[in-house]
């Protein structure tokens, strides 16, 4: 199952295990430090494997059984991480990081003198978004709000496709008007 499976709620049992623990997770982050939730959660699934170990030994030695260790197949898989494996996704992360370092020099270089005003605006925008805010309290909002937007969205695409297009029309009319008025900013081509 994807991703996008989960968050348009294709299987609602998944989406709602998923939703339901990231929720957890996040909440549980925002009331107690980092390291003890992932202790609690490792204590937890700790506390489950011993439980279900010592169970399998109790019926194994009352029923005169020789099943051997619940978790034997488990144990047999190989769980390394091939090198090939990690070099590929270290590239990958690599052309990332370059492409957004290349792009954080170009805005803060001002080379387009509209996109820096953009991300000028953004900021001072989360400045109060950040007085308002802590950084759980946005996760825990995206969270929510990413396993509610896109079945909402489905729902009512007609009528938010249509809004969205009036709001680019307005923006793009909006921006060109701008480009033209402020000395120094780069032109742009419908190809762009």
């Amino acid at each position: 199952m994807s991703v996008k499976d989960l968050v348009h709620w294709r299987d609602p049992k998944k989406s709602g295990v998923v939703f339901g623990l990231s929720l957890l997770t996040l909440l549980s982050l925002a009331a107690f430090s980092v390291i003890s939730v992932i202790s609690y959660l490792l204590l937890a699934l700790l506390c489950v494997t011993i439980t279900f170990r010592i169970y399998k030994s109790v019926v194994q030695a009352v029923q005169k059984s020789n099943d051997g260790h619940p978790f034997k197949a488990l144990m047999e898989k190989d769980v390394s991480i091939p090198p090939e494996t990690f070099h590929k996704h270290v590239d990958v992360s690599l052309t990332y990081i370059n492409r957004f370092l290349k792009q954080m020099s170009k805005l803060f270089l001002v080379e387009d003198l509209i996109d820096s005003l953009k991300l000028a605006v953004v900021m001072w925008l989360l400045t109060y978004v950040g007085a308002v805010f802590n950084g759980i309290t946005i996760l825990i909002l995206a969270d929510i709000l990413l396993f509610a937007v896109p079945p909402f969205y489905e729902k009512n695409k007609t009528q938010i496709d249509r809004y969205m297009e009036i709001a680019r029309t307005q923006v793009n009319t909006t921006m060109a008007k701008l480009q033209e008025k402020l000395p120094g900013a780069v032109k742009r081509t419908k190809a762009e």
